[in-house]
């Protein structure tokens, strides 16, 4: 078998059906999108994903996840530890430490001082789960949401650790959660982007990690199912708009022309990615009358807007994007990610971590209570986290007002809603300086199989051939679906 022959059998099953059409290209893919076609899907939806259907019944059809860039402060929000209080600025046992491998920026340090949080928690929901006073719209809704306190990862760094819970692997190149989703199972709606990126502004610590492109991107996936970015201001998507003087009918045109110059190509060289920029081209021609109708807030009522809160109605902000969200979840958009940064605080972290938090609140609870009222909820599944957690020894000087929090890998805090997940629960347990954890760990594969399962996935079977290997988001280490938070 020559080269090409064989990277064409590396298709897709929609570039496959294209293959078969031969001269009929795109027209045999619209022909899919078809609304008989969607309502007999068995993955709820236009049936054009790789995998066909899914490997068991599904109890998410679409998702959302809330990531928080920067890596938030667990002792301070979720995963309470009283008996620290009366080791302020004593050193961290080096029975706890262990030798763990520390950053830079505290490997220097002649002492490792403890710094219990200055916030008060209390017991909320019927699970009686620890909460923070930071977070008051969040402990309304512990009795909707798994919380995971076991949580670990490798990386150490925010580029690695991002990298890694994205995409499953620390270095750049493999696809993203998103990617493997839109790949596997399709989309829902054909005139709107499987996968759709919001990245908000944000109030705490200005320098925050820079995020790539590649961190929804498609790696070596077809490129049709990379995140679509939407942006705050202007088009919600470059170049949505017709270029001046071009009507919608030459544009229309223009773009026939070019998809038969695409399909000529593919004629002559087989190459797959040319019938994924014919589908690109086709559903941005498709965006230009769906996307602005989709980022069009004005039909939302204003109790909608009271309960995200004030923010919402400042485009950019979590709030508005969490909003937003609801929408696209609404219109059938398979997996949306917003991303929020600023979490990375290593000093003043009292003045930084408020802000964080207040940003984000009213906005994550009231995502769950707008699912709910619409009964999307139990089939949505909503996601909240970030790559790491945070020591509880100071970085840098220590205050009885004031401490910063160096990078943790050991343990962090992550939750999980909707879709089947077993609210109310708490999973998983740390030591009294939640540094270690002491029951039921969860790494961060075993967090992307999880999600990968409630969409009624089996990440062992979720693979992509590429360069000799057999890509998984889970990678090739054993991974298990935490099974302890879901009904």
């Amino acid at each position: 078998m020559n080269p090409i022959d064989q990277y064409v059998q590396l298709e897709t099953r929609r570039q496959f059906l294209g293959t078969m059409a031969k001269g009929l290209g795109i027209a045999a893919l619209s022909s899919l999108g078809g609304a008989g076609f969607a309502s007999s899907s068995p993955l709820g939806g236009l049936a054009n994903g790789a995998l066909g259907s899914s490997h068991f019944p599904a109890k998410a059809k679409r998702g959302i996840y809330l990531f928080m860039s920067g890596a938030p402060s667990q002792m301070d929000m979720f995963d309470y530890k009283p008996a620290m209080k009366k080791l302020f600025d004593t050193d961290l046992p080096e029975s706890i430490r262990d030798g763990q491998r520390l950053t830079t920026m505290t490997s220097g340090q002649d002492r490792f001082p403890i710094a219990p949080t200055i916030y008060d928690f209390k017991q909320y929901g019927k699970s009686g789960a620890w909460v923070s006073e930071l977070l008051p719209h969040t402990a309304k809704i512990v009795d909707d949401i798994a919380i995971i306190r076991s949580m670990w990862t490798e990386a150490i760094n925010h580029d690695p650790a991002i990298t890694y819970i994205q995409t499953g692997n620390q270095i750049p190149g493999r696809p993203s959660l998103g990617a493997w989703l839109s790949y596997g199972l399709g989309s829902l709606n054909e005139n709107l982007p499987a996968f759709v990126v919001l990245n908000s502004s944000w109030t705490g610590r200005k320098e925050a990690q820079a995020l790539f492109s590649r961190l929804w991107g498609s790696g070596p996936l077809p490129s049709e199912h990379q995140g679509v970015a939407l942006r705050s201001d202007g088009d919600p998507v470059l170049y949505l708009s017709d270029p001046h003087g071009v009507s919608r009918n030459l544009r229309r045109q223009m773009l026939d022309g070019v998809n038969e110059i695409n399909r000529d190509l593919y004629h002559e060289f087989g190459d797959p990615e040319t019938h994924a920029r014919i589908s690109q081209y086709e559903m941005a021609f498709r965006m230009q009358t769906s996307v602005p109708e989709l980022t069009d807030l004005s039909d939302e009522p204003d109790y909608i807007f009271d309960l995200y809160g004030p923010d919402s109605r400042k485009p950019g902000t979590f709030a508005y994007n969490c909003l937003m969200a609801r929408r696209l979840a609404e219109k059938g958009v398979r997996f949306s990610q917003i991303f929020h940064r600023g979490w990375d605080q290593h000093n003043v972290l009292p003045k930084d971590l408020p802000n964080q938090c207040k940003d984000i609140d009213q906005a994550c609870s009231a995502l769950i209570t707008d699912l709910k009222q619409r009964g999307m909820f139990d089939d949505t599944l909503v996601v909240w986290g970030g790559e790491f957690g945070r020591t509880i020894y100071c970085q840098g000087e220590l205050t009885e007002t004031n401490y910063g929090r160096d990078h943790h890998p050991r343990c962090f805090t992550m939750w999980m809603a909707g879709a089947g997940v077993k609210g109310g629960t708490v999973y998983g347990e740390t030591d009294d300086f939640s540094y270690n954890i002491t029951r039921d760990p969860v790494h961060v594969n075993d967090l992307n199989a999880t999600i990968l399962e409630r969409f009624g996935v089996d990440h062992k079977r979720l693979n992509f051939k590429h360069q000799g290997l057999d890509l998984k988001l889970t990678g090739v280490e054993e991974a298990h679906v935490v099974k302890g938070i879901l009904s």
